[in-house]
């Protein structure tokens, strides 16, 4: 295939999607429909915050969850200790309140000074970076630095987007991802992988929340096409350095079917769709 067309950053190998502007605004996009998906609620566990309580966000990128959810939370009279990590600061935000901090680092190699330390933990979008022994590093990890009571969210979208037949470009998309993401030991069954592995690393009242969301033109109970279009553009990198999995030659090739796709989710918006789950689990 052709060069990789330059202009997006990425801030490593193992993460699939960029860290820059772009990045950043299709983030925002997508941010608003999470939130309307879960009824416009940020978090779903079941949490009894005081003010004081330390809260984790790992996989912050833009910030733009946990500024919401400190400012959510000091409307409601409780001013909490964030930490906010991710393993680039690219997309970290210029201002933001002194309880609030944000810094470069891995969830799978947290603080050990952070043993028993937060009350709730907050992940979302994490599923194209990790593989089975990685999930399973964090998940520890997570379950290490949680108070006990303390509740983990784990907040992920699907990879498919699609559970009927949609059309040829959204058929020959769905097979190059899935090549690519099995090549690359991405968990694509989420709903089935998930629940066991945090009932094995100890927690318990482990529960799965989804929610379908439609892909179309306007956008207006999901998804615009083009953000279905754009987060797969993110992928670009890997696609090219992949060889286009026998689905496309060149990045001209690429853009081309994702513009199909965009076209027939257009028109078949009652076939497109991608689920949202979010995993809440508690330490005993």
């Amino acid at each position: 295939m052709d060069e990789l067309t330059p202009g997006r950053y990425y801030a490593s190998e193992q993460y699939l999607l960029p860290a820059d502007e772009a990045e950043t605004a299709r983030l925002g996009l997508q941010h608003r429909v999470f939130s309307k998906s879960f009824e416009n609620r940020i978090s779903l566990a079941p949490l009894n915050l005081q003010s004081g309580g330390r809260v984790l966000e790992s996989a912050a990128g833009t910030g733009i969850w946990a500024l919401e959810f400190f400012k959510e939370s000091s409307k409601n009279g409780i001013v909490l200790d964030m930490e906010c990590i991710d393993i680039s600061d690219k997309q970290f935000p210029q201002k933001f309140p002194p309880n609030v901090h944000f810094s470069v680092r891995s969830v799978i190699d947290l603080p050990a000074e952070w043993n028993s330390n937060f009350s709730y933990v907050h992940q979302r979008l994490l599923v194209l970076a990790l593989d089975d022994s990685l999930w399973r590093k964090v998940i520890s990890e997570f379950f290490r630095v949680l108070l006990p009571g303390g509740w983990l969210e784990l907040v992920e979208i699907d990879t498919s987007c699609y559970r009927d037949y949609v059309g040829p470009c959204t058929n020959s998309l769905q097979s190059l991802a899935l090549s690519m993401f099995a090549e690359k030991g991405i968990i694509v069954d989420m709903a089935n992988y998930f629940p066991p592995l945090l009932e094995e690393t100890g927690f318990v009242d482990v529960r799965c929340e989804v929610r379908r969301v439609r892909i179309g033109q306007s956008g207006e109970n999901g998804y615009r096409s083009d953000e279905i279009g754009n987060f797969f553009r993110g992928l670009k990198r890997d696609v090219v350095n992949g060889g286009g999995y026998g689905i496309v030659r060149t990045e001209e090739d690429y853009e081309e079917l994702l513009k199909g796709c965009e076209l027939e989710w257009n028109i078949h918006s009652d076939e497109a769709y991608v689920y949202h789950y979010a995993f809440l689990a508690r330490k005993p």
